[in-house]
This record gives C-alpha cells, sequence and structure tokens, in this order.
C-alpha cells in the first residue's frame, strides 16, 4: 500500500498540465476520485465547464458492479478531457467514455489520470504514473485521520 500525498499530488498535476497537448473546453470528473483533479486543471487551464459523472465500483477497497449515473449535458462540437484519479482494471474509464461518446458523437474526448495500470482495459491519453500497489490518497486518508485525532482527543 502507498499513500499518495498532497506535495506528490501537486508536482504531478504540474506535469500533467504540462504534457496535455489537448486544449479541452471542459473537464468530466468521475466522481469521487476525479473531483480534485478536475478542481486542480480547471484553475490550472482556466476552465469553469466542470461536469461530473458518478462510476462506482469499489465499496470498502472490493470491486463490484459497475454503475453510472449522472451523466452530464454537453456541448456539441467541444473537446471535452475526462479525468480520474486511477485507471485499474480500465472498467470504469472504458465504460464513462463509451457513453459520452454514444451520447456526444461530435465532441472529442481526451483522457486523463494521475495513475494506470498496464494491464487495464483502457489506456489513458494522459497520465503521470505507474499503478503497481493500491494507492492511499491524501483526498481518501487524511481527513478521516484527522477527524479519527479530534473524536480521540
Amino acid at each position: 500500500m502507498r499513500y499518495y500525498s498532497y506535495e506528490s499530488f501537486k508536482t504531478d498535476m504540474e506535469t500533467l498540465v504540462c504534457k496535455l497537448d489537448f486544449n479541452p473546453d471542459g473537464i468530466v470528473a468521475i466522481s469521487r476520485g476525479g473531483l480534485t483533479m478536475a478542481h486542480f486543471l480547471g484553475i490550472a487551464l482556466d476552465l469553469r465547464k466542470i461536469y461530473t459523472i458518478n462510476a462506482i465500483s469499489f465499496v470498502n477497497k472490493i470491486q463490484q458492479e459497475l454503475q453510472v449515473s449522472n451523466i452530464p449535458e454537453l456541448r456539441d462540437n467541444s473537446k471535452i478531457l475526462i479525468v480520474d484519479e486511477i485507471i485499474d482494471s480500465g472498467t470504469s474509464m472504458e465504460r464513462v467514455l463509451s457513453i459520452l461518446k454514444n451520447i456526444n458523437p461530435n465532441i472529442e474526448f481526451k483522457t486523463a489520470v494521475i495513475f494506470a495500470k498496464k494491464n487495464a482495459r483502457i489506456q489513458p491519453d494522459y497520465f503521470i504514473q505507474e499503478a503497481k500497489e493500491w494507492i492511499e490518497f491524501f483526498w481518501e486518508v487524511d481527513i478521516l485521520k484527522s477527524l479519527r485525532e479530534r473524536r480521540e482527543s
């Protein structure tokens, strides 16, 4: 298991912005993992069109049947960057991309994640690191740790 800190995240978001050869008109964040990325990238790229889509498959670190909901209405003839924190099996990103492309055939989509597994069903257009173990992201760990410590004191 690996802890992924805010400092690492900030550095990786700077790296991702520099890697982008795509000027999106908006961002779709796969909730919840992509929300923090979308916020940072929205500021860095000066984008206010930030959308969310829910793709839920992991519950308590156990992968279950994928549920996709909250599908955003996007404007035709635009460029959209879909973001998530990790591509593990690839099922979530693959399904989200398929749904959005089917509904929006005139939109150009690209995908970006922080971590990607080499053996995933789909590879992102942009990623920063290969995922080789379970990642504990600061936004998942730190608030719960702080709340626990506060309750105990």
